[in-house]
């Protein structure tokens, strides 16, 4: 999903707020194997209102009847999105993030905590997951090759359509030059601390990284 599909996700919801209640939507939540959490509780920790997690839990279900999504679905859903490109590591890589207690699957709890961050989050709390997004094997470090493997999925999933005259080493040399202004102490390692501090003062790097455009 680009910049442009995140904000029509926020305008869809936004503008379903204010389609009539379904007097169905608290029994649907019973209806599935896997039962969310009470749309109070999901109400606190979200930054969405009853009525848009209702709309939202529709939809979900509507793609996953079952209440939760594995990883193969996760990406036969996304590439839909990039037909053009090959969307599959970049998906895979994006499953990840969003199966947070890393269980093989992504509960309705996962996508919007998720999506509450990247629609409406702070600018910290955007870069915090994306650090997570990025950080593949989850060790709180972001080595040059977890960002390589990070760029080559977004430029397979963009295709040949939207970089007609890609060479093969573009991503490295973009990655080599990310790394080197992020890795502050040259420890071979990038931080969490060392990747927001960055990102917050180079805007061209929170761009060319994709890191809001193209994280859903």
């Amino acid at each position: 999903m680009d910049g442009k599909r995140v904000e029509t996700i926020s305008a869809r919801v936004d503008a379903a707020v204010s389609s009539p209640d379904s007097v169905e939507d608290e029994l649907e939540l019973s209806a599935v194997r896997h039962r969310p959490e009470g749309l109070e509780q999901l109400e606190a920790q979200t930054r969405f209102s009853r009525k848009e997690l209702q709309i939202l839990y529709r939809g979900f279900k509507n793609e996953c009847p079952s209440g939760v999504v594995n990883e193969e679905t996760f990406k036969d859903i996304y590439s839909q999105f990039f037909p053009q490109g090959d969307a599959s590591t970049y998906a895979h890589f994006l499953f990840n993030a969003f199966d947070t207690d890393h269980n093989g699957s992504v509960s309705f709890e996962d996508f919007v905590m998720g999506l509450s961050i990247l629609l409406r989050g702070t600018v910290q709390e955007k870069l915090n997951w994306a650090f997570n997004l990025y950080d593949i094997n989850k060790d709180g470090y972001i080595t040059k090759e977890e960002m390589l493997d990070i760029m080559k999925a977004i430029y397979d999933m963009m295709g040949k359509c939207t970089y007609p005259v890609l060479k093969e080493e573009t991503p490295r040399q973009h990655v080599e030059v990310f790394f080197q202004k992020m890795d502050k102490n040259k420890d071979g390692v990038v931080t969490i601390d060392e990747f927001i501090d960055c990102c917050q003062n180079d805007e061209n790097i929170m761009r060319s990284m994709h890191l809001f455009e193209n994280v859903l």
